[in-house]
């Protein structure tokens, strides 16, 4: 028997509901703030990860799927959606339309790392990001935004964690001493991150491995040694989340695990998933589109993992799949035949019908139309048609009335719609 790949999933009918639940939900909000879709390929070349990302991170040393294709050229499946975002607004010329772009784009991405709980190698992203924009003020938007995302949801059991890692002013001034205490420790660090302090020492404060946390616990902190510019930014973005009554907390270890990020950086983080705990995340890459090739135009945006959260959303009950209105229990060849046209005409009405054209008997047919969580089922033999009538039946009432064939199409729009 031929199974998945290991870290690739299936989404099966049973969990769809919740995911288009999620994604409606998301589109809905994102389009209130003024976002548009943009919907990009699944491959790119190789240097636009490796230059943005950054070649000493995690993600680029050791997780990206990345091979040459026929010529040669080395291209990889992407592992996140923000660098190919600003491929699309630098090669696209978006920028020379209105500097200015609101975007979300959800889809598929892939990381060779362990699998673990509500982490895969194929998961699946939720993006939003705004490009030309410098005022903190839309840091502070952008973040209402995704609580507001999680309350829509019902997820309670999350808190905004925030930080500031500063620009290329400040940022040298923070690296130097944060070198000079890594030098004192570097015994207790792992390998890559022995590698990491002198190359690029902010991602030994990213490391998950338990004995680099512990020697990092009393490092310096990015937000200690901001500039007047960068305090005075992220100030507005703390005074702006508490009049929008967003709580939140400073989190002087949150990094990310990108190198592109300046500024503002935060993530939503929950308990409802054990040790990996960021669902969402993001931040300021002010630099990003011109190291890319593009002009100097600021930008921030979030990843929301769209596995975890479905697993949150699902484990507190909310049934977003529903059932169905109605089930045609047909009896009989004839009835079967006029269980396809009913079926057909309230399907396209908008009523969500289902029917059975096997040989079971009724016993069989309510077992199936309870398993579709059906709020109706229309019973209907070939001796009730021969006598001109069906019978409907609520199931949650369990009440029965009969309905008369003729014109039945439009009885059980008005019975079914008004519920």
């Amino acid at each position: 028997m031929i199974q998945s790949i290991r870290g690739f999933k299936d989404i099966l009918p049973g969990e769809t509901g919740v995911w288009q639940k999620i994604e409606k939900t998301a589109v809905s909000l994102f389009e209130d703030f003024g976002f548009c879709e943009i919907r990009l390929p699944v491959l790119e070349h190789t240097e636009l990860f490796s230059r943005s990302i950054g070649k000493d991170t995690d993600i680029v040393e050791k997780e990206m799927y990345t091979f040459a294709d026929r010529k040669g050229d080395f291209i990889t499946m992407r592992p996140e959606a923000t660098a190919s975002i600003v491929r699309a607004y630098i090669q696209h010329r978006l920028y020379a339309v209105d500097p200015v772009q609101k975007l979300y784009t959800i889809g598929p991405m892939f990381r060779r790392e362990r699998p673990q709980k509500g982490r895969y190698r194929q998961f699946s992203q939720i993006n939003a990001e705004v490009l030309g924009v410098d005022s903190p003020l839309v840091d502070a938007e952008l973040i209402f935004m995704l609580a507001e995302l999680f309350r829509r949801l019902l997820v309670s059991d999350v808190s905004v964690h925030l930080n500031s890692l500063g620009c290329p002013k400040c940022r040298p001034g923070f690296t130097k001493a944060l070198q000079r205490f890594l030098a004192k420790v570097t015994t207790q660090l792992c390998a890559d991150c022995q590698k990491r302090k002198d190359k690029n020492p902010l991602r030994v404060l990213d490391c998950k491995v338990l004995a680099c946390r512990e020697a990092v616990a009393d490092a310096p902190a990015m937000i200690d040694h901001l500039c007047a510019e960068c305090e005075a930014h992220f100030a507005t973005v703390k005074n702006s989340l508490n009049n929008l009554k967003v709580k939140f907390e400073i989190d002087r270890r949150l990094v990310r695990g990108l190198d592109y990020y300046t500024r503002t950086t935060f993530e939503i983080q929950t308990g409802s998933l054990g040790a990996q705990s960021a669902v969402a995340g993001g931040g300021r890459y002010d630099g990003l589109i011109e190291s890319l090739g593009g002009p100097a135009q600021p930008a921030i945006g979030f990843a929301i993992g769209f596995d975890r959260l479905a697993e949150i959303v699902a484990a507190g009950n909310n049934n977003a799949a529903g059932g169905i209105d109605l089930f045609i229990a047909a009896l009989g060849e004839k009835a079967k035949t006029a269980a396809l046209e009913w079926s057909c005409a309230l399907s396209i009405y908008g009523i969500k019908t289902e029917t059975d054209y096997s040989d079971k008997g009724l016993k069989g047919l309510m077992k199936r139309a309870d398993r579709l969580g059906a709020g109706h089922v229309l019973i209907a033999g070939d001796k009730e048609l021969d006598e001109g009538v069906a019978i409907l039946r609520d199931m949650s009432t369990k009440e029965q009335v009969s309905l008369k064939i003729e014109g039945i199409i439009d009885t059980l729009k008005s019975k079914l719609t008004a519920k």
